[in-house]
């Protein structure tokens, strides 16, 4: 039997204080793909919005990214699939309902309402960047209607990029886990207990 002093912390003791195991689940794609967005729309939602040259050229990038994670969706890393996060009509409501009832499952990749703000967000920053491109060609040039889209849109866009980020962070309170850091660095911590890791195609 192995000699312990009074004062000698248990195996049980030592186990408590390591840090929880981490696992990958963001690649380096889909953060630089979220990470060039968001940094694109406060630019050109903010400081660009007038300057209309570069406004335009980070209109182009911003909506380069949008394709490139578009095809990142199909032939990317496992969380980066839209096969691993994009709910039904069924899973969403019934983790809403979850939501609401503070029981929520805590979700390795997207869970259902985050994925669902995602591929709306992608959707208007589309629409954002189409217009924008529509607008400096002759033949839509002065068309009031692509205007009031392009604006419509990026105000949306601002709406729903603020309610993300406010999630983002009521999320991260609620199940102990910095959701920024980890779009960052690319880690979360290991699923345990009810987590949900796995595709819902799979169920």
């Amino acid at each position: 039997m192995p000699f312990t002093s009074p004062g000698d912390p248990g195996p049980a003791a030592l186990t408590r204080q390591l840090p929880p195991p981490r696992v990958k689940v963001w690649d380096p794609v889909v953060r630089l793909f979220h990470w060039t967005v968001a940094l694109g729309c406060i630019a050109n939602l903010t400081v660009l919005r007038e300057v209309k040259p570069v406004h335009r050229y980070v209109g182009y990038v911003v909506l380069a990214a949008v394709a490139i994670r578009l095809v990142w969706g199909f032939v990317g890393s496992r969380h980066a699939r839209f096969a691993d996060f994009a709910p039904g009509p069924g899973r969403l409501l019934g983790y809403l309902a979850a939501l609401v009832r503070g029981r929520e499952p805590r979700y390795l990749g997207h869970n259902p309402a985050g994925a669902v703000m995602m591929l709306a967000l992608m959707a208007l920053v589309s629409v954002c960047g189409v217009t924008g491109w529509m607008m400096g060609l002759d033949a839509f040039w002065g068309e009031r209607w692509l205007e009031t889209l392009h604006e419509t849109a990026a105000n949306v866009i601002l709406v729903m990029a603020g309610a993300h980020v406010l999630a983002a962070l009521v999320e991260s309170w609620r199940h102990r886990e910095n959701l920024v850091a980890a779009m960052v660095t690319g880690f979360k911590r290991a699923p345990q207990g009810s987590d949900v890791s796995h595709a819902p195609a799979a169920d």
